[in-house]
């Protein structure tokens, strides 16, 4: 049912993007530039595997068209780590810290997002939300882990599975502010993303039933406005 709500949020919110665009026809502008930062990640398993969320970086390009005072359309391409990285504790909850085990998960992401801003501060200070869908494709991936085949007291079984999906989608969103100067804007912004695919198969006869990628982006973006 989560899912399902997901999606229909999805599609209900790219329906209103369109209609908006549809409405709202001048003036326009276009800006392009660079962004880089941080992500925090993990993976939700069914069965649940204990983790605490992985750092990686971020960084790409972005395009957007602005239309009105308000609303606008932005597109980005996207090199991204995430992943997830595991916690190990006995039973009283302490953490045994000789074991660790992590992994990373390289991917190009392309999000598209309707964007609307509103101002803070005159003409020169804004604030804003972006939200929409995303796609991603795996190029890699990598492990660190001291485990020698230990399993002390935890799910393992994903220590030996590869990624078997290569293409994942999700919603995303977030917000920030924008500052713009005399040489171009500068953007600061958090976002969260919601895999709605998984990682791993999730038929009925696969080990994990859930394996949905989700991430915590901080970034720094600079753009140049073209009027």
């Amino acid at each position: 049912m989560k899912r399902r709500f997901y999606i229909l949020l999805l599609f209900g919110g790219t329906f209103i993007a369109v209609k908006s665009q549809i409405v709202i026809t001048t003036p326009y502008e276009f800006a392009y530039g660079v962004s880089g930062g941080g992500t925090f990640s993990s993976v939700m398993f069914m069965p649940r595997v204990l983790q605490n969320m992985r750092p990686g970086a971020t960084i790409g390009i972005t395009g957007r068209m602005t239309m009105g005072k308000n609303v606008g359309l932005q597109l980005e391409l996207n090199y991204v780590q995430e992943g997830w990285k595991e916690k190990y504790e006995d039973e009283n909850g302490k953490p045994i810290r000789e074991f660790h085990y992590s992994r990373l998960i390289n991917q190009l992401q392309l999000p598209f997002y309707t964007r609307v801003q509103y101002s803070l501060a005159g003409n020169n200070v804004k604030g804003f939300i972006v939200v929409g869908p995303q796609i991603g494709y795996l190029i890699g991936e990598s492990t660190k882990e001291n485990l020698h085949g230990a399993t002390p007291g935890r799910e393992s079984t994903q220590h030996n599975m590869p990624v078997e999906k290569k293409f994942g989608w999700g919603i995303s969103g977030g917000l920030g502010m924008e500052i713009r100067t005399g040489i171009g804007y500068f953007l600061l912004e958090g976002r969260y993303l919601y895999s709605l695919g998984d990682i791993y198969s999730a038929k009925r006869e696969d080990y994990f039933s859930k394996s949905s990628e989700q991430s915590i982006t901080a970034k720094i973006s600079y753009l140049i406005p073209v009027r």
